[in-house]
């Protein structure tokens, strides 16, 4: 026995040269790999159509921002970007607004109907896009809603808010149900517990539905193109379709558009992620 836990106290080997060197060989081509699609479209951003369109593998050859300013200045794209903005603004709002409430009621609250409003969550994530497009057509057109910015970001909400409800719900499920108790018996309503105590608490759940609701209208294309009819309304995944026509794809527009677009996400993301980080260390309890 004294032998056995010997050999157990022993510090583990180090890695064989060989190994470590085929481990990161491996990490790296596989980071490769990942990014370059990402170089290659940031690359054909810069370079004029027919080197675009040319054989010739290069990076960047006769570098131009007359892709950006064409782009810029001589489509809609600026009207794109606020339709997307406003829409996944909007849905980003509210959906927070839904989902918070939904799940916070759902984790807290015993209330007729809880189980069977949990397991309709769960079957609205079942149905894929193309079969809900029709009926929830047939519904927009019914309100007069088609072509509006009100019946993508409703058709977002449908999306969204069923997944972010039951992932808040598994979050508040972790935050004790003493802090309800002990705000209840300092005079706090159920609305108030949620809107003072709960949510500074759940920032980090908070900030990952933000993240997601906004990515759910920020790149959505199916229900923009049975929704919106005209140029002026157009959401950027919808507009960038006009740069890829059926006989003359324009490579040098679209690229330049696809690296305009990633910024607002980027934005937001590392707006997110502050919050993110900062909500993993915010508040607590004394025990």
């Amino acid at each position: 026995m004294p032998s056995a836990a010997v050999r157990n106290n022993r510090p583990r080997s180090k890695r064989k040269p060989l190994a470590s060197l085929g481990l990161h060989g491996t990490l790296v081509l596989a980071s490769l790999i990942a990014i370059f699609p990402i170089v290659w479209v940031l690359a054909a951003s810069f370079k004029p159509k027919e080197w675009i369109q040319s054989t010739e593998l290069t990076l960047v050859k006769e570098p131009t921002l007359a892709n950006y300013d064409y782009v810029l200045t001589q489509t809609n794209f600026p009207s794109w970007v606020f339709n997307s903005v406003l829409v996944a603004a909007c849905t980003m709002f509210f959906g927070i607004l839904m989902s918070a409430t939904a799940g916070y009621a759902l984790s807290r609250f015993n209330f007729p109907g809880r189980r069977q409003l949990m397991l309709v969550f769960l079957v609205t994530q079942m149905f894929p896009v193309a079969i809900l497009i029709v009926p929830i057509y047939q519904i927009m057109a019914t309100f007069g809603l088609i072509n509006t910015h009100a019946s993508l970001i409703i058709a977002y909400l449908t999306i969204a808010v069923p997944f972010c409800a039951w992932m808040l719900k598994g979050y508040f499920d972790s935050i004790p149900t003493s802090l309800d108790e002990a705000a209840s018996i300092d005079g706090c309503g159920p609305f108030m517990t949620f809107w003072k105590v709960i949510m500074p608490l759940a920032r980090p759940g908070i900030a990952v539905t933000a993240f997601y609701t906004f990515l759910t209208a920020w790149g959505e294309l199916a229900y923009a193109s049975a929704f919106i009819q005209t140029d002026d309304r157009f959401t950027l995944s919808y507009g960038m379709r006009q740069f890829v026509p059926q006989f003359n794809p324009q490579w040098e527009y679209l690229t330049a558009a696809a690296v305009l677009v990633t910024v607002p996400a980027a934005v937001v993301f590392l707006y997110v992620q502050r919050h993110l980080v900062s909500g993993l260390t915010a508040g607590g309890t004394k025990g």
